[in-house]
């Protein structure tokens, strides 16, 4: 592993983790469901951000996985930045998060992650 690609890992390793937080806060602190339970609402957005961890060992491809994953939370925070006004803040900082974590999981310095 070359300094560059352990840069760019770390990046997205802490892009990952900022998503996790971000996701926290959001439903557990800053907006709490009204309508559904927390741990619910918790679970759908966590579990799937958590299943990268099954792919620890190799963080390029964990980094990969996210970089799937961050497709529907990139749409998502998209869709409530244009629905609802007071969580319009979250809903950018979550479509923001993607790009860093897009190039971190595209990086082919190293040749494929597969």
């Amino acid at each position: 592993m070359t300094l560059r690609s352990g840069v760019i890992n770390r990046i997205g390793v802490a892009a990952w983790i900022a998503q996790i937080l971000l996701q926290c806060a959001w439903y557990a602190w800053l907006f709490p469901p009204q309508r559904m339970p927390m741990w619910l609402a918790l679970g759908i957005a966590l579990i799937p951000l958590l299943l990268p961890l099954l792919a620890i060992g190799n963080v390029r491809r964990a980094l990969l996985w996210i970089g799937m994953l961050s497709l529907f939370y990139f749409c998502h925070g998209v869709a409530e930045s244009w629905s609802s006004a007071q969580e319009r803040v979250p809903a950018m900082l979550e479509s923001f998060v993607r790009p860093g974590r897009d190039r971190c999981a595209g990086d082919r310095s190293e040749g494929p992650a597969w």
